[in-house]
Formats: structure tokens, sequence, C-alpha cells
């Protein structure tokens, strides 16, 4: 009598099916990612962070640098770095990041008082 022999393609469905199950358990929070700090109503940067629910914040905006600009950092209804009034945030940030959140800086947004170029 003579070995079946089988296919190692026979199970290519099964073992995509477990590769996929696996990506789709480590995603949680979904690698989301948002924008924060353009409307003082969307709560406090630490009570987003613990929701949970996002792995990437972009901090929005700074909005003047580089050509000799004053840099200056935008955050609407928040707080005004320029007055020296941001330490909630910059608490908030160590917040996230302690929960392994990404924390980054958006450059530019919507005007034009911004240039990489010196």
């Amino acid at each position: 009598m003579e070995a079946k022999k089988t296919s190692s393609l026979g199970h290519l469905p099964l073992l995509f099916l477990l590769t996929l199950a696996s990506f789709s358990a480590s995603t949680s929070a979904g690698g989301i990612a948002i924008y924060w700090g353009q409307d003082g109503r969307e709560g406090t940067l630490a009570a987003a962070c613990a929701t949970r629910n996002y792995a990437y914040v972009n901090i929005a905006f700074l909005s003047a640098y580089g050509n000799d600009k004053t840099s200056t950092l935008n955050l609407v209804g928040h707080c005004n770095p320029s007055a020296g009034k941001s330490t909630s945030v910059s608490t908030s940030i160590r917040a996230c990041q302690r929960r392994g959140i990404k924390v980054m800086l958006s450059l530019g947004g919507g005007g034009s008082g911004y240039s990489l170029h010196h």
C-alpha cells in the first residue's frame, strides 16, 4: 500500500487565517491616529489617551517656525504656550507615553507661517 502524499499547499488557507487572526489580535486600539489640540471642547490630552482608543496622537499644530520666525504652538482653547501656560499639556504627553501611545507634533496646519528652509 502506498502512503498518501499531501501537498503543503493544502495547509495554505489555514496558515493564512491563523496569520490574519494573530495580526488582528495584535492591533488593539486599531493603530488609530488622532489630531488633538484645535478644539477646547475635545477634552484634555490625558483624557483622550486614557480611552486607550488611540495608538498615535498628533498634537496640532506648530503653526509658525523656520525663516527666523518665532516658533508658535497653536493649541486653540487648551492653553497659551507663549504665556508659559502649557504645563498640563506636557504632563499629559508624559501620561500618554506611559500608556505606550506615540505622541507627535504636527507641523504647519492651515496657515502659511512656516518653512523648512532657513
